[in-house]
Order: structure tokens, then C-alpha cells, then sequence
């Protein structure tokens, strides 16, 4: 008889994720949150439909957090068949800002169709309309020290 596999004995590895649905993008919500990115760092395709960030991620998912630092990893964080790109609170042409993402959110309007908002720090959002939920998220560095060499926290 085999056991079966446990969390535990995972490896660790680069994230390479899809989104297809609510719940999917929940999860990619989830490791997305506290992610940080320059402006700069925001390409919107529209004729491919396509809207890309170059993030620096919290490795939520690192189970050696208690051996080591936190850690950090640039990760793209790709949509697919988007449609239109609105922001609000978000400085155009200021490459020194820095961003932080706090979560995503779909809205359904027509389905598939709907609208994903990304909610970021300081009461900034970036509101993606899509055809359907396409998301992908994909590590691309090797992870790193994070800088501040702790977790973000949030005041309950």
C-alpha cells in the first residue's frame, strides 16, 4: 500500500500558475498580495489583449520561512483577452513610483466576461475588462532576501 504525498514533501520550486475561474484567481490573489512593482513596470497589449506586471512577490507559499529571511521573487503576473484598462490612482509617466498590490477581485458582467480589479495601496486600483478570467502567474528570478528582511504586516 503507498502513502499518500504530504504538503511537507513538495519542492521547492519557481511558481507557474493559471487562473481560469473565480476560485483559481483567488488563489493568485493570494500570493500576489503585498507584491510590489515600479510603475514602470505595466505593459498593456491591446492588440494581443494582453496586460503584464513585472511584480516582486512575497513567497507566501515558502515553507522555509522559519529557517530564513523572508524572501521576495520577480514574478510576471500575465491577464489574457483583456479588452479595455482604466486605473485610478495609479501616476502615468512617473517610473519612480512604487506600487503595492493588495488583492484581485473579479466582477461578472456579461459571462464569461467581466471585469478584474486590481486593488493596490493608497486607495489606487487598476480595472482590467475581460472576456473571461485568463491569468497566469509565473516566477522568473530566483528568490531573493527581502529587503526589509521581514513579512509585510497588516494592522487588523
Amino acid at each position: 500500500m503507498s502513502q499518500d504525498a504530504r504538503f511537507e514533501d513538495g519542492r521547492e520550486a519557481p511558481l507557474n500558475l493559471g487562473a481560469l475561474d473565480v476560485d483559481d484567481l483567488n488563489v493568485i490573489s493570494s500570493l500576489v498580495q503585498d507584491a510590489v512593482f515600479p510603475a514602470s513596470e505595466m505593459r498593456w497589449k491591446p492588440g494581443k489583449g494582453q496586460f503584464a506586471l513585472l511584480l516582486n512577490r512575497v513567497r507566501w507559499e515558502d515553507p522555509g520561512k522559519t529557517r530564513h529571511a523572508p524572501e521576495r521573487v520577480q514574478s510576471v503576473l500575465m491577464f489574457n483577452t483583456v479588452q479595455r484598462v482604466a486605473s485610478q490612482g495609479v501616476p502615468k509617466g512617473d517610473s519612480d513610483t512604487i506600487l503595492s498590490v493588495l488583492g484581485l477581485e473579479f466582477e461578472e458582467s456579461n459571462a464569461p466576461s467581466g471585469h478584474i480589479t486590481l486593488t493596490l495601496a493608497g486607495d489606487g486600483a487598476i480595472r482590467l475588462s475581460v472576456e473571461a478570467i485568463e491569468v497566469t502567474l509565473k516566477d522568473v528570478t530566483r528568490p531573493y532576501v527581502a529587503p526589509s528582511k521581514k513579512l509585510p504586516q497588516h494592522p487588523v
